[in-house]
């Protein structure tokens, strides 16, 4: 690759990065406030491992850009202003109740499966090392989140309105993550797969997996959240939390 498609993965990575990063902050609000223990050390693993994989995306993207791998993943989390992240809004929604945090884990995975497919077919062969390794752990996630979209959306009355609220709610979110993410229009063909090559699929299946689970999916009108270089309004507060503690000595070795 020339410098300018480096450069252009390297944004790409990064966002990529970002959405694991932020879905696992949030994920980790719930570390001792799940429904029940089990499900607490689950959740607090599943947030970790995205964390981790926010770390993979951010090493490789400091690769392709001629940066110190071991300080890159720091500086990009907890020294860059909230603007300069390039999360989808999606993740960057308040965990909400249990029904929420559940529902979105399940529509980012399903989709993220389908992008790790097309990733680890890279023809950037560190990229689709990465991809392999995280598809597996990610395989995991999705099984989770699949049976508890299963048992609230086939639970209790109370659970399947909490779950239908949850998805009107999250719907017009998740829709983007068939959005272009920044740096893919400027790669040449077998790098990564195209974003909205990927959307049509994903939505047969969580709408067919929805359906078996009693969830209607809303009206295809709604206007979709996709614009990666707009933040919502949650954000500025979740990176001021997240980069509290490292802002107060920056020149700090842990």
């Amino acid at each position: 690759m020339n410098a300018k498609q480096k450069a252009a993965l390297a944004e790409y990575l990064i966002a990529l990065a970002d959405d694991e990063l932020i879905l696992g902050h949030r994920n980790s609000e719930w570390t001792g406030h799940a429904p029940i223990l089990e499900e607490d050390i689950a959740f607090a693993n599943l947030a970790l491992d995205e964390i981790g994989h926010a770390r993979l995306w951010y090493e490789l993207a400091a690769d392709l850009l001629g940066a110190d791998r071991t300080r890159f993943p720091d500086q990009q989390v907890f020294f860059r202003p909230a603007a300069d992240f390039r999360s989808l809004q999606l993740v960057e929604l308040p965990k909400g109740d249990w029904a929420f945090s559940m529902l979105r884990q399940y529509l980012f995975d399903a989709f993220e499966q389908h992008r790790l497919v097309g990733l680890s077919e890279s023809s950037h062969m560190p990229l689709a090392e990465i991809a392999v390794r995280v598809r597996n752990e990610e395989l995991y996630h999705l099984r989770h989140t699949r049976a508890w979209v299963t048992r609230l959306g086939l639970g209790t009355e109370e659970s399947q309105a909490r779950m239908q609220a949850a998805l009107d709610a999250l719907w017009p979110y998740a829709r983007g993550l068939g959005a272009a993410l920044p740096g893919e229009a400027d790669l040449p063909l077998g790098i990564v797969p195209a974003s909205a090559a990927l959307y049509p699929a994903w939505a047969a299946e969580v709408g067919a997996f929805l359906a078996e689970a009693g969830l209607r999916l809303p009206s295809e009108t709604a206007a979709v959240q996709a614009d990666r270089a707009v933040r919502s309004e949650y954000m500025q507060a979740l990176v001021t939390e997240m980069q509290e503690v490292a802002r107060l000595d920056p020149e700090a070795e842990w």
